[in-house]
Formats: structure tokens, C-alpha cells, sequence
């Protein structure tokens, strides 16, 4: 019996696939299919209407979305080495056919004027081992712009690089069986591969793990950070005030392009970290709220002094605080020593899940033992005022300056994990080729309604009608609602 209802489930998520097909071509040319001796379903062909790659990948997986009956997760977006193709995996349970959970990968490359792309899937539980050999039977018949034309036949190439000379040679290594983790808290999950480590430590969204060859990932971690050159602060060290341990102390004036760099090596200073030897490759600015910014950075650094590896790393910073120049960094991090670990650490960090809801109540309680605290020291200090007037007047005025500085640290702190959850949603809805619109002559209960469609209503719905309907920008996304 087991083994009967495994084959049924798995017979209705081929169908469900296989739906998935007819959806995407429906609207467009025909796609063709390719047949894997593995399981799992491939198929490819151009995007009509596409002009980029991002329009291409956004049509598939919007094909998922209307498919499965809910919008896909997807991880980062990255390049094939030596190659303009960029890819990007996903999961989704497919409502459609039995609630299966599906795993996969969109590509997207340019042909011409044209755009192509191609999507491989299975059950989320197989494609850890499918994967690579979709992939083999995808690029030999797939040959977007005629680069893999020249690669000869794969037969004769490794099963971890389906062609050597190929484009599909440049696909980073095999995709690992990943195991579902939870942290302590229970505020997030997260895919951990055979042999990783992952650290029991991890907590409040933050999720932390470590390979067997050195890999290190490290996903939203949070410092403190002071800005030297504030007159409180400078007062502060002429008084030989000493700066708490993990506080970064670094000058940070909103540029964070130039100054990634320096603030990631005060990062590792705070840890109590040498300066490691940094290369940055590529850095380019994130959409974020005002006040706080954010880059992707990419390159390559020795953190030990054992050679140079790869690096990804996610970076936002408020403005210093004008008052105490008090502000917060927080960071995701990875680093792994070649590209064959690219698809695993890429897979990891797309499995990565926040549970919101834990998060919240974890800032709620914080935000009261905050004002516990600050109670208790009222009432502490206000006997001091009562026994020693001047004395208690005194402690009174060092209260309230530890209570400002508190309060500015602990609101920049939750202020850090709303833009966060904006900053994640603005990149989906961009993926995912979707606007978020208001519609100023909807009212409930005195709020102006918002809903996200395909950027191609938002268009047309604006365009008719521009003075009821807007677009709204990632900064004014509202909670709840919008994310």
C-alpha cells in the first residue's frame, strides 16, 4: 500500500507538470519537451514577448504560479560562469496535483533578438539527484545562441559537468539533497546539505552552517555599530567609556558602494577577526527605505590565510543616529572554495523560510522586557531620589540618556527587520514580473486598498485611469498587506 500511494502522488505531480506545459505554451509558442530517463520534466523553447532575460524567467515562473495554484519561492538569481545565461531555482507545492511539493530551475538566455529559457522539475524530494541529469538532457538538446554547438558529444564528459566546452559546462556543480532544519525558535527553516553543519545557535530569523570543505553561510546576522566622529561618542572615549564587545566602529556616511569594503572588515574587527584579504568583483546597490542601504557584493577574499574563495554577500546599513551615531549592519554572508559549490550554497540559501509570525511575537516580547526594563530602573532610581535628592537627580539624567540610546538601538533594530521583509518582497514582485498598485477609490474602514498584479494590468490599469490608480514603490509597501 505505501508503495501505491507513492506512485499515485508521484503520477499526479507528473500531471500536474504536464499542465504546466500546456499552461505556458497556451499563451505562446508551442515549447518542446525532453525526456528524462531520471524522472522529473523538461522543457524549453523562446518567450514571446520576452526582451529580457528577467521578462523570460518571470513568464515561466508565472506559469508555475497559475499551474500550481501558488507563488513560487525562489532563491537568488545567478550568472553561468562563461556564459550570459542566468538561472534561478525555486520550490512550490502544487495545489493542483495533490498538494506535491516541486522543486526546480528556470534558465534564461538570449538567442538573437530572442529570448529563450527552459525549466526543469521534479518532486522536491528527488530533484537533489535529478537535477544534473535533466540538465545533461536539456543542453544536448537545448543550444541557446549556438553556444553549446561546439561542445561535442556529452557522452563522453562527467556526469557533474554535462559538457566541458559547453554552456552547460558552466552549470556550478550538482545539486545536493537538502534536509529541512528548523532553528531553535523556531522563527526560520532552511535546507541543510549531507555533511553540513548546522549551528544550534541560530536564531530570531538568523540561520548560520557550515561544509566540509570550509563553505560558511551565515543569513541575516545583526551589529550594532557606532560612528567615532559623533561628538557624544567622541565624549564617550575621552572619558575612556569602553565600546561593548561586537560593536562594529566604523564612519559610515550612506555610500555603501565605496564603503562595503571598509564596513566588512570593521564587521570582522568587531568579531574579533584579523582584516582578511578582500576582492571585490562585482557590487551593485539594492532598493531599500530611505535611510537604510543596502548592496550585493561578489568576489573573492582569504579569511584565514589558507587562499582566496568565493564570496556573495547581502549588506544594508541605517544612517547613524544624530543624537548617539548609534546605527545597525546586518549581513548575509557566503563563501565557498570554487565554483562546483555554487549550486549547493545557492540551493541552501534559496531554501532559507523566515517564519514572520514567530519574529513578530519575538520583537513584541523584546519591545516589553525593553519597557520592563526601563520601569524597573524609574522606580530603582526614583528611591535614590527619594534618599539623596541631588544624587538621585543626577542618576535620573544617566537614565534617561541609557534609555535614549537604548530605545534608538532597539528601534533601528525592528526597523532593520521591516525593510528586510520589503526588500525580499520588491525582489520577488521584480522576478516575478508583478506591481504592486492602489486603487485610491477603494476605502475599508478609512484604508486606501492595495493588491499586486502582473506589471501588464498595472500598466493598463494606470494608463486608464491614472488619477485612481498608482504604482507603489517597494518603500511604501504596506505590512500585511503588500508583505
Amino acid at each position: 500500500m505505501p508503495i501505491q500511494r507513492r506512485s499515485l502522488r508521484f503520477a499526479g505531480l507528473l500531471s500536474g507538470l504536464f499542465i504546466l506545459s500546456a499552461c505556458w505554451a497556451a499563451a505562446q509558442t508551442p515549447l518542446k519537451t525532453v525526456n528524462s530517463p531520471e524522472g522529473g520534466k523538461i522543457m524549453y523553447g523562446a518567450v514571446d514577448g520576452a526582451t529580457t532575460q528577467a521578462n523570460g524567467m518571470a513568464s515561466v515562473l508565472r506559469a508555475v504560479h497559475n499551474n500550481c495554484g501558488e507563488r513560487p519561492q525562489v532563491g537568488r538569481v545567478f550568472k553561468f560562469r562563461g556564459t550570459d545565461m542566468v538561472g534561478v531555482f525555486f520550490t512550490v507545492v502544487n495545489h493542483s496535483a495533490g498538494n506535491a511539493k516541486v522543486a526546480g530551475l528556470v534558465v534564461a538566455a538570449t538567442n538573437g533578438p530572442k529570448v529563450e529559457a527552459a525549466l526543469v522539475s521534479d518532486d522536491a524530494s528527488r530533484f537533489g539527484k535529478t537535477a544534473n541529469p535533466m540538465l545533461k538532457e536539456l543542453f544536448t538538446a537545448w543550444h541557446p545562441g549556438g553556444g553549446a554547438a561546439a561542445a561535442g558529444s556529452p557522452a563522453s564528459q562527467s556526469s557533474a559537468a554535462p559538457a566541458s566546452t559547453s554552456a552547460a559546462a558552466k552549470n556550478p556543480g550538482p545539486v545536493p539533497t537538502l534536509h529541512t532544519v528548523s532553528a531553535s525558535d523556531n522563527s526560520a527553516t532552511i535546507g541543510v546539505p549531507d555533511g553540513w553543519t548546522f549551528d544550534q545557535r541560530s536564531g530570531h530569523g538568523t540561520m548560520v552552517m557550515t561544509g566540509p570543505r570550509g563553505e560558511q553561510i551565515a543569513l541575516s546576522m545583526t551589529r550594532t555599530a557606532i560612528d567615532p566622529t559623533n561628538p557624544q561618542q567622541m565624549q564617550l572615549r575621552r572619558s575612556r567609556m569602553p565600546v561593548m564587545q561586537g560593536t562594529i566602529v566604523y564612519p559610515f556616511r550612506g555610500d555603501m558602494e565605496k564603503s562595503f569594503p571598509d564596513l566588512f572588515q570593521a564587521w570582522r574587527r568587531a568579531n574579533g577577526m584579523p582584516p582578511a584579504k578582500l576582492q571585490v568583483d562585482e557590487i551593485k546597490p539594492m532598493q531599500a527605505l530611505q535611510g537604510n542601504h543596502c548592496v550585493i557584493a561578489n568576489g573573492h577574499m582569504d579569511p584565514d590565510g589558507k587562499g582566496m574563495q568565493i564570496f556573495s554577500d547581502y549588506m544594508c546599513a541605517f544612517d547613524p543616529s544624530k543624537y548617539n551615531g548609534m546605527y545597525l549592519v546586518t549581513l548575509s554572508h557566503s563563501i565557498f572554495p570554487d565554483e562546483q559549490e555554487r549550486s549547493t550554497v545557492q540551493a541552501v540559501v534559496g531554501s532559507w523560510k523566515v517564519n514572520q509570525q514567530v519574529v513578530s511575537q519575538q520583537t513584541a516580547a523584546a519591545i516589553q522586557q525593553s519597557n520592563d526594563n526601563t520601569q524597573a530602573l524609574i522606580k530603582q532610581n526614583q528611591m535614590q531620589v527619594d534618599r539623596i535628592h541631588q544624587i538621585g537627580q543626577q542618576a535620573t539624567a544617566r537614565m534617561q540618556a541609557t534609555e535614549a540610546a537604548n530605545d534608538a538601538q532597539h528601534a533601528g533594530y525592528w526597523a532593520q527587520q521591516d525593510s528586510n521583509a520589503r526588500n525580499s518582497q520588491g525582489f520577488s514582485n521584480y522576478l516575478l514580473d508583478q506591481t504592486v498598485v492602489q486603487d485610491n477609490n477603494m476605502y475599508n474602514n478609512g484604508t486606501i486598498g492595495h493588491g499586486t498584479v502582473w506589471n501588464s494590468t498595472a500598466d493598463a490599469l494606470v494608463k486608464a485611469d491614472p488619477n485612481r490608480f498608482e504604482i507603489v514603490d517597494t518603500p511604501n509597501y504596506w505590512r500585511g498587506i503588500d508583505y
